[in-house]
């Protein structure tokens, strides 16, 4: 997306992401507070459960998120795609339209699979918290830095080297945090 930014630079690149999410961070716990604090522990994962089915104004609200999830559906998809073909290092002039579709087709296939099967939304969060949420606090960026310094060859200071360690520690932490909360998610079931 940042080649569709007019006048892309770093700095507004980063003005654009940091103000993106800050007011998706404010909406979202704005919303997680007055969930909880209108059902407290017995808050379903998808709030909106929460709610009668009756009540018109939480129908137009299941409708509008509905709306959102269909139109945003793609732009996560074509971004997860493509996050895949990069993993792969599938060059650019490599990637047909029949090698696009059929990838295409491999992810929606194992997304659908997966949603007939897992009709729990708290065993999701669970387990992209546990798994996701761990890898992107802990692990990546302790792969990121090791990276870097190693990058830096010997131009790399030793308190660098050493803040690699600690790092890597971290990493293991959260890798075995991650383990305990994915057994834990498949425990719920």
């Amino acid at each position: 997306f940042y080649l569709e930014l007019e006048n892309n630079t770093m700095a507004r690149w980063n003005t654009v992401v940091a103000s993106s999410f800050g007011i998706s961070i404010l909406l979202f716990g704005a919303m997680a507070v007055l969930g909880f604090a209108t059902f407290g522990s017995a808050s379903n994962g998808l709030i909106l459960n929460n709610y009668s089915t009756k009540d018109s104004l939480m129908g137009f609200s299941r409708v509008a998120v509905a709306f959102s999830l269909v139109f945003t559906y793609p732009l996560v998809f074509v971004g997860c795609r493509d996050g895949i073909l990069e993993m792969l290092k599938v060059p650019k002039e490599e990637r047909t339209d029949a090698k696009v579709n059929n990838l295409t087709y491999i992810i929606l296939g194992i997304a659908t699979v997966g949603a007939m099967k897992i009709t729990d939304l708290g065993f999701i969060m669970s387990f992209c918290g546990a798994t996701l949420g761990n890898a992107l606090i802990y692990v990546f960026p302790a792969i990121m830095l090791k990276c870097a310094v190693k990058d830096l060859g010997e131009d790399a200071t030793t308190a660098q080297k050493l803040e690699v360690y600690l790092a890597m520690a971290f990493a293991a932490v959260g890798i075995v945090m991650g383990v305990i909360g994915t057994k834990q998610a498949f425990a719920s079931l």
